[in-house]
């Protein structure tokens, strides 16, 4: 008989993960020490491997991560002892984000292995004519379990910064040079772009990628008004979102294919009480330290393909 193998994809914007007194993080209100870097590194530990575990009954193959400074926060962040059990590696390059940003991507080497990987800078027009830099995206080409697949983790630039939809169009037009050069070598080549986009699934942006791209936004039709991956002002924004291209809509029973989407938005992620009460509980709020996970919910899909044995 024929049964079924399931994977937990997910991406998280996990808010400022910096250094133990990190200078990024030093200010008169912030007060970054070495005790709430502990902290934020058991709470991270509390949230990753719970994604997706109702739909698969275990932890994520892969998490794509936003707001990551270097590799000690993801050494200290993976050998921590909430996640040691789980063997996580993970892919990192440093990008010239004038903020200390950077992607990366968590993987369960036990189910996933890296074949290839490299980033690529976004040219970002700038009206003074200087040169802009905003994150890197991060490219991980690798077999889960012998299906090869090609991941872009992507933070593209914030609506707070000037020039914003004119930024996001042009990483955009990056994601999809990106998946062109890959097509033509492997015109059968299977996408998975995750990230914190800074625009909603209905923004030109990611229009531009569904429509050019034969990608299927799986978080098209999560948002509502009482539901998001973010929230500002009382009002909900889904900029965390994975696309995934249409060969995992369209795949056959022996190869990967998106089951479902969602928005990982547990109660414990969530403010109990008072005028925040039901939004994501933050790290950091109004410039001041907040204890709590990260201003953003994670996302996910799960992906599952037939497998030979007895159910």
């Amino acid at each position: 008989m024929t049964s079924r193998k399931k994977h937990t994809l997910a991406f998280y914007n996990i808010e400022n993960f910096f250094e133990a007194e990190s200078p990024l993080l030093q200010t008169s209100s912030i007060k970054w020490t070495t005790g709430r870097y502990l902290q934020k590194i058991k709470k991270l530990g509390l949230v990753i491997p719970r994604i997706g575990t109702k739909e698969t009954s275990k932890h994520p193959a892969l998490i794509g991560l936003a707001e990551v400074e270097n590799n000690k926060v993801l050494e200290d962040l993976t050998q921590s002892k909430l996640l040691e059990p789980y063997s996580y590696q993970f892919v990192f390059y440093r990008s010239l984000d004038k903020r200390g940003m950077n992607v990366a991507l968590l993987y369960d080497p036990s189910v996933f292995s890296i074949e290839a990987s490299k980033t690529y800078y976004i040219e970002l027009p700038d009206s003074d004519g200087e040169a802009d830099y905003t994150r890197d995206i991060l490219w991980v080409c690798g077999i889960l379990e012998e299906e090869k697949i090609h991941v872009l983790v992507n933070h593209w630039p914030s609506k707070r910064e000037k020039e914003t939809d004119l930024k996001r169009m042009a990483a955009a037009k990056k994601v999809g040079e990106i998946i062109n050069k890959i097509k033509q070598e492997d015109p059968k080549a299977k996408f998975i772009v995750m990230g914190d986009f800074n625009d909603n699934p209905n923004s030109l942006s990611l229009d531009y990628l569904t429509k050019n791209f034969q990608l299927y936004n799986a978080m098209e039709k999560l948002r509502s008004f009482s539901r998001g991956s973010l929230n500002h002002n009382r009002q909900w924004y889904l900029f965390d979102q994975i696309l995934v291209s249409e060969s995992f809509v369209k795949a056959k029973k022996e190869e990967w294919q998106i089951e479902t989407a969602d928005i990982f938005d547990e109660n414990f992620l969530k403010h109990p009480k008072g005028k925040h009460r039901g939004i994501p509980f933050r790290t950091f709020l109004g410039g001041n330290y907040h204890g709590g996970f990260s201003d953003h919910f994670p996302v996910y899909i799960t992906v599952s393909c037939a497998t030979e044995g007895q159910v």
